[in-house]
């Protein structure tokens, strides 16, 4: 027997089950996103290399699919010195990058403030491991044009109701600014051309502790007394409580600008107040959102420029949200500057907490016996369907023993004789 072919390596085929439990969650978020005033625009698979490589996608634009120019001839590929010349478009790896394109591109058809909701596939080449795939969903709500804090507070907010929404009730929302850990380092005296190596270590405390932080900075020859004065504002944050902002803002040094951290403060503030208040509107249990100041949190994209976030579940390690402000991104383009600031949901994060199968739902065969009946057949499956049952047609055997089973297996939940009084019954497969 020849093996079965399986799907590219890094990606993955859904059964029908599995596509319309995922449709169902998506559709929850979208809908939620839409009643927070967001509108949903959809970007290309690919774009022009020179927007995925503007340097402001961090290690992702490492891992772009490249895809090769047309029309290339045998002498092109003998002449190529950098295979890297052949190709001029990738496939996205986020949709952050591809939406201040989509921007720059219709501006003058968009509102101000613009609120997009994009969900969709991207595409990273990496390294498959468990959880981790070369083909997967982002779900994005993005605010530009607007500077104020008040966007961080409706993008935390939309996306704790989605969460909401789709059945989770436990989150910690954690909060910090570019511009307190870029002021963080120069005061403990690191060159600034270091400062994104220095993050991205910084970036795995919570995997490896301080002692592996202070190890790896250590390892990369750093300043001795820069990384003792950084390993003591982190190990005081980390003692603090997160929840206390005015004491964590004490810890830092002083000579930062405190008026950013009392901007985090106003955040935090909003959000709480807003899930209070949502708590008290609920017929369930609370939602129970704690807001953090998490000062080790960096978020690996390089356009950040102001407040980032993240939002967290206790069922699922590291985040299952995230974003953060980007206001110099879509000025590169326009030559003025547009403040921007965006939150993405991790959707398959999302669907690995609430499991991929979800529930059968209400699937009915229709069974009949004579091949005559069929066109009256049909007419009874439309009557069903308008009472919102999925109908299936199926000619019965003479031993339905067989069928019911298979019927079972497929995920049908009830059952009925075509053109009878019998009523719907349930599927019983054994």
């Amino acid at each position: 027997m020849s093996k079965r072919p399986s799907a590219p390596r890094g990606m993955r085929d859904f059964l029908p089950n599995q596509v319309k439990h995922r449709k169902e969650i998506a559709q929850q978020i979208l809908d939620v996103y839409a009643s927070h005033g967001f509108a949903q625009v959809e970007t290309p698979a690919l774009e022009d290399l020179a927007f995925l490589e503007s340097g402001q996608g961090g290690d992702n634009e490492k891992l772009i699919f490249r895809a090769m120019k047309r029309a290339l001839t045998t002498e092109d590929l003998q002449a190529c010195q950098n295979p890297k010349d052949l190709a001029d478009f990738g496939l996205r790896y986020d949709l952050t990058v591809p939406l201040t394109r989509y921007y720059a591109t219709n501006q003058p058809l968009l509102p101000t403030p613009f609120r997009a909701i994009q969900m969709g596939p991207v595409w990273r080449a990496e390294r498959p491991q468990k959880g981790r795939f070369r083909q997967f969903v982002q779900c994005d709500i993005d605010i530009i044009g607007e500077s104020h804090y008040s966007a961080e507070v409706s993008l935390i907010c939309a996306t704790l109701d989605a969460c909401l929404a789709v059945g989770l009730d436990r989150f910690t929302v954690r909060l910090n600014d570019r511009r307190i850990l870029t002021g963080l380092l120069e005061a403990c005296g690191f060159d600034q051309k270091d400062w994104y190596v220095v993050l991205i270590i910084v970036d795995k405390l919570d995997k490896i502790g301080l002692d592996g932080v202070e190890k790896e900075l250590t390892e990369n020859q750093y300043a001795p007394t820069a990384i003792q004065n950084l390993m003591q504002t982190l190990k005081q944050a980390s003692q603090s409580d997160q929840s206390d902002f005015v004491a964590i803002q004490k810890s830092l040094p002083s000579q930062m600008d405190q008026s950013i951290v009392e901007n985090l403060i106003k955040i935090a503030t909003a959000v709480k107040a807003q899930s209070q208040n949502q708590s008290q509107n609920q017929s369930q249990a609370q939602s129970n959102v704690q807001i953090h100041f998490d000062l080790t949190l960096v978020r690996g994209m390089g356009y950040y420029t102001g407040p980032i976030m993240e939002i967290s579940h206790p069922d699922m390690p590291g985040s299952i949200a995230g974003g953060g402000r980007y206001d110099e991104m879509i000025g590169r383009y326009l030559d003025e500057k547009i403040p921007a600031c965006g939150f993405s949901i991790g959707f398959e994060r999302l669907c690995g907490i609430l499991g991929e199968d979800g529930k059968a739902g209400q699937k009915l065969a229709l069974m009949f016996k004579d091949e005559d009946d069929f066109g009256a057949v049909m007419i009874e499956a439309r009557q069903l369907r308008a009472q919102n049952w999925a109908v299936e047609t199926y000619l019965l055997p003479n031993k339905p023993k067989a069928l019911m089973k298979k019927l079972a297996q497929n995920g049908f939940s009830h059952c009925k004789r075509a053109l009878s009084d019998r009523p719907i019954e349930e599927v019983v497969g054994e």
